[in-house]
């Protein structure tokens, strides 16, 4: 067993998360859990997610989520935000379970994200 609490996915999308940074003009909805802070901004084009974007304060397996997260919904329509794929989360990236508390704040993120994206 690696003593390395990190699988390669979490490594590579910690070290250089393309989704990371600012969207101009985007929506954004922002949650705050203690030590760790995610925000998330979309561009709407006919419905679908043109762009998502997130910047974040965690650890890598947060960081890690997050880009998971707007890799998984670029291009879906925005209803697809209400659906949180927690469980392929988990799996992909082999997040400890004590750490599902943090993924959950995410899901939080997203959802609300969705609720400002139908206004």
């Amino acid at each position: 067993m690696s003593a390395d609490p990190y699988n390669r996915k979490v490594r590579d999308s910690f070290a250089a998360p393309p989704h990371a940074g600012e969207l101009a003009g985007g929506i954004d909805a922002r949650v705050d859990a203690g030590d760790l802070r995610v925000e998330f901004a979309a561009t709407l084009e006919d419905g679908r997610i043109a762009a998502l974007r997130f910047r974040a304060r965690g650890c890598p397996h947060v960081i890690a989520a997050a880009e998971w997260v707007c890799d998984y919904y670029e291009g879906k329509p925005a209803e697809a935000l209400e659906v949180f794929p927690i469980a392929r989360i988990m799996e992909d990236l082999a997040v400890p379970t004590e750490k599902t508390g943090r993924i959950l704040v995410l899901e939080d993120a997203i959802q609300s994200l969705g609720r400002r994206l139908k206004h």
